[in-house]
């Protein structure tokens, strides 16, 4: 069978969305026809289902670039988005550091995904949380409240049912929740501050966030505190160990907040943050969470021990005494 002869039977959804174009239509690119007959679709989308073989013209498998005209038959069958599959469960590793009737707190390790998203669809801490806790499936984001970066370690709180959902994100929202976290820079920042500037997505580079003209900025806080100073040891270039406090709880806040202080974090090469001291990726780690239980009202509190990349970064430091 050629790849233009694809049997219905080959498509995943058995009821198609026919059209039939008058005679009096212009002939045009199938994607851009499809585009004004089903608004409610992306052209992208539209694209791709053309391309994977979901669409025909007269009974023919279709090609993006065909075109469809004055009395053509069009056959679509639409496929689930990605993101409606993504909420499935798998097994995944992390670890679990502690548990109540109404939430969960995960040490997340460096390289895993927090929830499904473009590119990231499965393999994420909210798959395996599916696996580990099937009820969760009823629960909005699998009971995520708070993210972490893909490569960001360390602590945050999942909550167990919607009541305790609703609660942890007032918290968010009120400021409450305790969030420090263990960060290695570049230079040497000041003893302890306060960043308050807005962050949002950057005008130039969609990936990144940034404080200098952002797209739909939002309020964001930073306080920060030196530990010790110390020199990466094959270049002798200024490192330090910083203590960071969130307030708000923005995308990449703590490396767009530190890179904005011209101390980028090492290894976050995204934010100009050198890779001294073997560092393969940002230096920070969520290593501290506080909340207030959702049923009892009881202060909880739990502290991470930095993974061991972090820890070989450190021990490549020399620290000043």
């Amino acid at each position: 069978m050629s790849d233009t002869d694809i049997e219905t039977d080959d498509l995943e959804t058995p009821e198609p969305e026919e059209f039939e174009l008058p005679f009096t239509a212009l002939a045009e690119r199938l994607d851009k026809v499809l585009a004004r007959l089903m608004p409610q679709h992306s052209r992208s989308r539209l694209q791709a289902w053309i391309e994977e073989g979901h669409a025909r013209i007269n009974g023919r498998a279709a090609r993006v670039r065909d075109k469809a005209g004055p009395g053509d038959r069009i056959q679509v069958w639409p496929q689930p988005a990605p993101e409606a599959m993504a909420f499935v469960a798998e097994p995944i590793a992390f670890e679990v550091v502690a548990e109540g009737a109404d939430w969960i707190v995960v040490d997340k390790p460096a390289g895993l995904v927090t929830h499904p998203g473009a590119g990231n669809w499965h393999g994420t801490l909210l798959n395996g949380l599916l696996h580990r806790y099937p009820e969760l499936a009823r629960v909005a984001r699998a009971g995520i409240v708070h993210r972490l970066d893909k490569d960001t370690s360390g602590l945050l709180v999942v909550a167990r049912n919607e009541t305790a959902q609703t609660h942890l994100v007032r918290q968010l929202q009120a400021r409450s929740v305790r969030r420090e976290y263990l960060a290695l820079v570049h230079g040497w920042p000041d003893a302890q501050g306060t960043v308050s500037l807005a962050i949002g997505r950057d005008a130039r580079v969609p990936v990144r966030m940034s404080v200098q003209h952002p797209i739909a900025p939002k309020p964001a806080v930073t306080h920060y505190r030196t530990l010790r100073r110390g020199h990466a040891v094959e270049v002798q270039a200024p490192v330090a160990e910083v203590a960071c406090r969130l307030e708000t709880g923005r995308t990449h806040q703590i490396r767009v907040h530190m890179a904005s202080l011209r101390h980028p974090l090492l290894g976050d090469t995204l934010y100009g943050g050198p890779a001294l001291a073997g560092a393969a990726r940002q230096m920070l780690h969520a290593r501290a969470l506080g909340f207030e239980d959702p049923a009892s009202g009881e202060r909880l509190a739990f502290e991470s021990e930095v993974p061991a990349d972090f820890e070989a970064v450190r021990q490549a430091i020399l620290w000043q005494s």
